[in-house]
């Protein structure tokens, strides 16, 4: 099953691949790997002289070699391996000792385009998209589109790569209930009020609203919020299948949750901030020490679920809405793609 949603759920999903300002300037180009350790397809950003934005394969169309392997500034994409050139929008630009091959060049010697779109500052790509971005990111954009998310920089020094013993779908189980919160998360349990928090059900995605405990850092609300009025402490949104945009007064932090086996998954903790001064408070404070929390739990999810005793839990209606409907969708897009 892990290697069937590969192709069935991954592939046909939008993935964050990067922050916009790596290709901010006509001729900057920026190759990615599309899921590192699971889709591993390389992908390369581009703007041309005329500021449109490309998403393209990084697999030169002659013998395969990468055609770009770092972040540059170019007027043609060259191949260092036969010295094959393309345009920064894929077509096929030139290739020395090519006299006399017939019906050359073709379509096939452009540079495949692949699916992407753009959500303020960030990127998305998806190899065969089975709906548009703006169905999986609208009730994000609508919620929390009035931030100043283009003003943010990103902050590298507070930037973490987590690999986790445990499946990747376990993981996400985790973050999409606050049920273990009280239990698991006591420095978490502090910033937020328990008995406010609450699960928010759309098509592809959820959202999970972090109220804040009396004395805690919230967010200042315009007046055309739907939580006007309300002291939040974070949003915290998922996108189907596997990436979360986690909104602090403080700016976003951006979770990508890439499977490597069965029982191994890599997450990437991305910060973007607006307001330095708000770092550590509240909700939004000590990250590290969460997901290192988490990570404990998961990982003995992941050692108990192999017990021939174990079956499967029920769901509780009040705090396990945004698992059963991460598992819902699981099973819809499974179906659809022939594999139940």
């Amino acid at each position: 099953m892990f290697e069937r949603l590969r192709e069935g759920v991954f592939a046909r999903s939008w993935q964050f691949v990067a922050d916009l300002e790596r290709v901010r300037v006509p001729g900057q180009i920026h190759p990615v790997t599309l899921l590192e350790g699971f889709l591993d397809e390389p992908l390369l950003l581009t703007r041309d002289a005329q500021d449109r934005l490309h998403c393209l394969s990084n697999v030169c169309t002659h013998r395969g070699n990468l055609v770009a392997e770092g972040d540059a500034v170019a007027q043609v994409l060259r191949c260092r391996y036969h010295g094959r050139r393309f345009s920064l929008d894929g077509r096929f630009h030139s290739m020395p000792e090519f006299d006399g091959a017939e019906g050359f060049p073709s379509d096939a010697d452009n540079l495949p385009r692949v699916p992407h779109a753009e959500w303020e500052r960030f990127a998305f790509a998806s190899l065969s998209p089975a709906h548009t971005l703006d169905e999986l990111i609208g009730p994000m954009r609508e919620r929390c589109g009035w931030l100043p998310i283009r003003e943010c920089a990103f902050d590298p020094t507070r930037a973490r790569e987590y690999v986790v013993r445990a499946n990747w779908a376990l993981y996400c189980d985790n973050y999409l209930e606050g049920f273990h919160i009280p239990f698991v998360h006591a420095g978490l349990a502090g910033a937020l009020d328990y008995g406010s928090y609450r699960t928010e059900i759309h098509p592809l995605s959820n959202l999970q609203v972090g109220v804040a405990a009396e004395g805690e850092d919230a967010f200042d609300l315009p007046p055309g919020s739907p939580d006007h009025g309300q002291r939040i402490a974070a949003y915290y949104w998922w996108l189907f299948p596997n990436t979360m945009f986690n909104f602090y007064p403080w700016g976003i932090s951006i979770n990508v949750v890439r499977p490597l086996a069965v029982d191994r998954t890599k997450v990437h903790f991305l910060p973007f901030v607006w307001d330095p001064s708000r770092l550590d408070r509240g909700a939004g404070a000590a990250l590290d020490r969460v997901e290192r929390e988490d990570e404990s739990v998961v990982e003995s999810v992941q050692r108990g679920v192999r017990s021939r005793l174990y079956d499967r839990g029920r769901y509780s209606p009040k705090r396990e809405q945004g698992v059963h409907h991460f598992h819902r969708l699981l099973t819809e897009w499974i179906g659809e793609d022939g594999l139940s």
